[in-house]
């Protein structure tokens, strides 16, 4: 006879069901699974009665509110910017981790080294004098209040936001740009000289150069407004995030550093050989991918949080979808260049799938909030082709970047910010902190909205692009020239020596055998 399993009939389960009913202990339980159930609808029915006042919405967001209400909006979005700064914070690591594998395995320690460092001066120069020339009022050029951090308001401007809740977001972004510029300057530069140039980047050139754009009276922020600079061009210039005030003053310091510099001793380019010539080999593809993934990560802050608000949800979740589109498009059209057209086609190129995705994401940057989703689309994949093209033009000007720092930030900081003028699809006006504001959209040309807002886009990059690669290359050359061991470049010992510079600068090396 076939084995059934046989179950169990309705009085027996009706039985067993008495009998544990009859233990106290399934009493108890019983009772902790009702109360914890009623506990959180009755959280479910609050949080609905409430938050339709709270979120910040076209219809919400001139409504007059109590001070209790306000209290809290303004927690929620304080809480949600250090969330996004603790998130762009974390791409530090993923910095040092492209970078280093990326590098030489000689190279390995200084880039720790210099990460770490570059980090720490940001910080006491940021908060000494860089956030008060940054966003601190002042005139159209400079912010002159609240050094070292006295006399600052309870919260920045009208967005609510505490204020070292704001400093140690901008602080994040601040390090990014310093970080930025060691990746085009590895395996040659002096470890006093690189200290000297971080306090430079950071404590001037950044901060002055960003208020420009980003501060409350910058002269590129009220551009188009009557009294200001150019008011007959009806238009501010926009940069949502970061393409040009981050990433394109971060890559023309990146530029200006390597050009200062010179290439490494030995370095051999495709063409002068191309046998032997372009980068040298990276000594950790895994780290380097880990680092970019890491990256990829924090820029989920870098861009939503840039909202200062978590009532603008729609925002949020809009730029976290352009800015994950955009760097998908990027990394398959580098990747797609490398394989059909590169000196080396027919190989999947790990480096280039790895810059493609950062080029995609630095390009988002600037236009993550007006862009819709095909629009960054399209414009991920154009900073995919230029960052294959700005490699191999970096190459054939013989201009030693080891990891792309020039291509990726510079010239996809520069594409991103025009790309605003051309993919603003025209449904988006501005953030704030009780919700979005979409009376005014941002129309660009490809939506029949015209060039104005293209020529506002490629005013602000060109002065900024230009003032930073000017005033940096002054800076450079400068400390190029100081005696040693300040000055920019290391011995040609430190180079060539055993161990490279991280025995010569460090007295350690990231390999034992």
């Amino acid at each position: 006879m076939e084995n059934r399993t046989i179950r169990p009939g309705r009085g027996s389960l009706i039985a067993r069901l008495s009998e544990n009913m009859s233990k106290p202990k399934n009493w108890n339980l019983g009772f902790a699974i009702l109360a914890g159930k009623m506990i959180g609808l009755m959280v479910v029915v609050f949080l609905m009665m409430i938050l339709p006042g709270l979120l910040g919405t076209e219809a919400s967001a001139a409504d007059v509110y109590t001070p209790h209400e306000t209290a809290v909006i303004n927690s929620l979005n304080t809480v949600w910017t250090l969330v996004a700064a603790f998130l762009v914070f974390g791409m530090q690591a993923g910095f040092v981790m492209l970078e280093a594998g990326f590098a030489r395995k000689r190279e390995t320690v200084n880039i720790l080294v210099e990460c770490i460092l570059d980090t720490a001066i940001c910080g006491i120069s940021f908060w000494a004098i860089g956030y008060a020339f940054m966003f601190s009022t002042g005139n159209g050029f400079i912010g002159y209040h609240w050094f070292f951090l006295q006399g600052v308001p309870d919260t920045y401007g009208s967005t609510g936001v505490a204020i070292l809740a704001h400093w140690i977001f901008q602080y994040a972004f601040a390090d990014t740009a310093s970080t930025i510029t060691s990746g085009a300057m590895i395996g040659r530069t002096s470890f006093r000289g690189d200290i000297i140039y971080s306090i430079g980047v950071t404590a001037f050139i950044y901060p002055i150069i960003g208020h420009w754009a980003w501060g409350p009276d910058g002269f590129l922020a009220l551009m188009g407004t009557p009294g200001n600079f150019l008011p007959a061009l009806g238009q501010g210039f926009r940069d949502f995030a970061g393409s040009t005030v981050v990433h394109t003053i971060g890559g023309m310091v990146s530029l200006a550093g390597a050009i200062v510099l010179g290439p490494r001793i030995g370095r051999v380019f495709y063409r002068d050989d191309k046998t032997k010539g372009g980068l040298p080999a990276a000594h950790n593809l895994p780290l380097a991918a880990v680092g970019a993934f890491l990256l990829w990560f924090g820029w989920y802050g870098f861009n939503p949080g840039s909202t200062l608000s978590a009532m603008d949800f729609q925002g949020i979740g809009r730029i976290a979808a352009n800015t994950t589109l955009a760097a998908c498009a990027g990394s398959l059209t580098a990747l797609l260049c490398a394989l059909w057209i590169g000196p080396f086609k027919g190989k999947f190129d790990t480096g280039f799938a790895v810059n493609g995705l950062l080029a995609g994401l630095v390009a988002i940057t600037a236009p993550c909030y007006w862009v819709s989703p095909l629009g960054s689309i399209l414009l991920g994949g154009v900073a995919g082709i230029i960052v294959f093209l700005g490699i191999y033009l970096l190459e054939h000007l013989r201009i030693d970047d080891p990891v792309g720092a020039v291509s990726v930030h510079g010239f996809n900081g520069i594409w991103g910010t025009l790309a605003l003028g051309l993919f603003a699809s025209g449904q988006y006006g501005a953030t704030g902190p009780l919700g979005a504001d979409n009376s005014a959209p941002v129309r660009g040309l490809f939506y029949g909205g015209g060039w104005d807002v293209l020529k506002a886009q490629a005013i602000g990059s060109f002065v900024i692009t230009a003032a930073t690669l000017v005033v940096s290359l002054l800076l450079m050359y400068a400390v190029s020239k100081l005696p040693y061991p300040y000055k920019l470049r290391v011995e040609a010992e430190g180079e060539t020596g055993p161990g490279g510079i991280d025995v010569w600068e460090h007295g350690a090396e990231a390999y034992h055998d």
